[in-house]
């Protein structure tokens, strides 16, 4: 049994590999083959080891049964004495020294069984190299010369379309589909092809949420001005704790509030933590406007957004 169980968990890792689980067609008596696989190798791959185990000792182990009277004080030096002796007697009386077939069986099943977890985490994701990291969690959609749309509607932004104390969600052009009115048919073409879609639309949204805000200028840190135009700042949508989506804005105090765990950023000094969990400033995206006046990126962001990870300051 305890052999069986290395074969099944063999299987397991053979099934992983040679059924996959996103082709529909892929079935086995009008079941998924790899669910259906996965689950009777790991099923039997643990079942064996429970069965063989009882098995033996049943069967192999001596079977008289002992009693021991309970008493309130600690046990005493012949006591304990006697619990080593009687340790000493149950693995004599097991056949684990005089039977290293199944004790060997058993520690490889066991062993063996390790097997699928570990194939299981493959599915976690590659691992986070720095080269990864940067491809991914330390890059967004945004970019030089990027448009900064209003979110759902698309709307194009002027700053004469801000007033002082305005707040509002925005993304960059190509994750939402919409259009400036005057756009002819060519250009609407245009747009289109740099439009995002599918998963990776929901994997760029993630990260490239912004909020734009309207300030005096004179309000506004030197550092933060010269990232922003004429008062108009913006800053990741995404809080530095746990990745909330933050929304709540103090116009008077220039605060913006985490409604998850209540992290207070400070817009008109580069995002920085006022009161909370949070350990980071939020990232402000660097922006300008372009020849026809409207609001754009000048870079992605100069720091990863989001939550911390372990790896995020190493090179």
């Amino acid at each position: 049994m305890f052999l069986l169980s290395m074969l099944s968990a063999v299987l397991f890792v053979v099934s992983y590999y040679t059924f996959d689980i996103k082709d529909e067609h892929d079935t086995f008596m009008g079941l998924g083959s790899s669910t259906l696989f996965l689950g009777l190798t790991l099923g039997f791959a643990l079942l064996l080891i429970g069965v063989g185990v009882i098995h033996w000792a049943r069967k192999l182990m001596g079977d008289h049964e002992i009693s021991e009277l309970r008493h309130p004080a600690a046990s005493s030096e012949e006591d304990r004495a006697q619990v080593l002796a009687d340790l000493a007697q149950g693995i004599e009386e097991s056949g684990i020294a005089r039977r290293p077939l199944v004790r060997n069986t058993l520690l490889g099943a066991l062993g063996f069984v390790g097997l699928p977890a570990v194939v299981a985490l493959t599915d976690l994701g590659p691992v986070a190299t720095p080269s990864l990291r940067r491809k991914t969690l330390e890059t967004t959609f945004w970019k030089a010369d990027t448009r900064i749309v209003v979110d759902v509607s698309g709307r194009w932004l002027k700053p004469s379309d801000l007033e002082v104390g305005t707040l509002l969600n925005a993304e960059p052009q190509g994750l939402v589909h919409a259009f400036d009115p005057r756009a002819t048919a060519e250009e609407r073409e245009e747009i289109e092809q740099t439009f995002v879609h599918g998963a990776a639309l929901q994997a760029a949204k993630t990260k490239a949420a912004v909020v734009v805000a309207r300030m005096e200028t004179k309000d506004l840190s030197d550092a933060t001005a010269e990232w922003g135009h004429e008062g108009i700042v913006v800053y990741s949508k995404i809080c530095t704790h746990v990745g909330c989506p933050i929304s709540l804005w103090e116009q008077q105090t220039h605060h913006l509030l985490c409604p998850c765990h209540q992290s207070t950023f400070d817009l008109a000094d580069k995002g920085r933590v006022v009161f909370g969990p949070a350990a980071r400033a939020l990232p402000q995206l660097p922006i300008s406007v372009d020849d026809e006046g409207y609001l754009v990126a000048t870079s992605d962001f100069k720091e990863p957004v989001g939550p911390s990870y372990w790896e995020r300051d190493s090179k």
